[in-house]
């Protein structure tokens, strides 16, 4: 008896551990936004710092008024340039909520890539298939369609450009900047053969207006989903740094273990954060942000808050 009494405390506490985990991811860490802060050196020597605010994978839905005012709160940064990396949408009404928020950033440059969900909405699925391996495409009818349009005009109205499989040259604090990306690899929408092959060839295709003397610009690489083909070509193309979301940092992480899961085939150890991204011996800084919200059909985080990030681009010391 003694055993069998053992073994039910057992099973009992066992549930509740599970209980409170799943508690805790779904009601508090999944709303506890904070800023993770890097600084990468790749401007020129003497050049004044650069302020970029990172976002990804907002994936708003309507009633998520604590992630709308964060988002405006976000302006305090005082960013001097904006990475929108995709996925803003997380309801077929959300444009109003989405506008809502990121109108703090009207008048401050930015770019941005689209993610899927940022044309169709999300979908009733088995949250446990997606620690099974990338997630599935829906197709036909089930897809669910999502004002692409009206989000596209609105960043634009925000000053921010389109950098979907499309390049732009811009200047930031007295520093020349190189911009190019791709649509969601996710979806293979990526057309990496419209772009430019080489550095040559990227500063023919966005030449400059003014002086050409100079230090070079600096390359940015902006994309939603990290896959492998998409960063090594960024590599090859002169990125100095590379921005992606997609991954949610695995949106489930195991302590001592890290995330399960990257939903591409990036490896695991690249899952968030900022690492070097190494092809053809060369490399470029590789920024993947954990992002922000989730899908409403999985609302869960563990071990794994959701983050803007924001990126101090500093000066190299030689």
């Amino acid at each position: 008896m003694s055993r069998g009494r053992a073994a039910l405390g057992v099973i009992a506490a066992g549930a509740a551990v599970g209980a409170a985990t799943a508690a805790w991811g779904c009601l508090v860490e999944r709303r506890r936004f904070g800023i993770r802060w890097e600084t990468i050196p790749v401007l020129p020597a003497g050049s004044r710092d650069v302020t970029v605010l990172h976002l990804s994978d907002i994936h708003m839905a309507p009633w998520q008024a604590d992630k709308q005012q964060w988002l405006r709160d976000l302006s305090l940064v005082e960013p001097d340039f904006v990475v929108n990396t995709g996925d803003n949408l997380g309801h077929p009404t959300a444009n109003a909520a989405v506008e809502y928020a990121l109108e703090p950033f009207r008048g401050i440059p930015g770019a941005f890539a689209h993610g899927s969900n940022d044309f169709y909405g999300p979908s009733p699925r088995n949250p446990f298939k997606y620690f099974t391996g990338p997630s599935a495409h829906h197709t036909g009818n089930r897809q669910v369609e999502l004002d692409i349009d009206r989000q596209t005009a609105f960043f634009e109205s925000l000053g921010w450009l389109d950098v979907n499989d499309q390049a732009h040259a811009i200047e930031l604090r007295g520093s020349r900047f190189e911009l190019f990306g791709t649509s969601d690899a996710h979806r293979d929408w990526d057309r990496l053969d419209l772009l430019p092959t080489n550095v040559d060839e990227m500063r023919s295709a966005v030449p400059w207006t003014e002086d050409e003397d100079g230090p070079s610009p600096v390359a940015l690489g902006i994309t939603h989903a990290p896959y492998r083909r998409v960063l090594d070509a960024f590599v090859d193309q002169g990125a100095d740094v590379v921005f992606a979301g997609h991954t949610h940092g695995g949106q489930v992480q195991v302590p001592g273990i890290g995330a399960l899961v990257t939903n591409s085939d990036l490896p695991r150890q690249y899952v968030s954060g900022l690492h070097r991204w190494q092809h053809r011996g060369h490399w470029s800084w590789l920024e993947v942000s954990a992002g922000i919200g989730t899908s409403i059909y999985a609302p869960v985080r563990f071990s794994c808050r959701p983050e803007a990030v924001v990126v101090t681009l500093t000066a190299k010391t030689s």
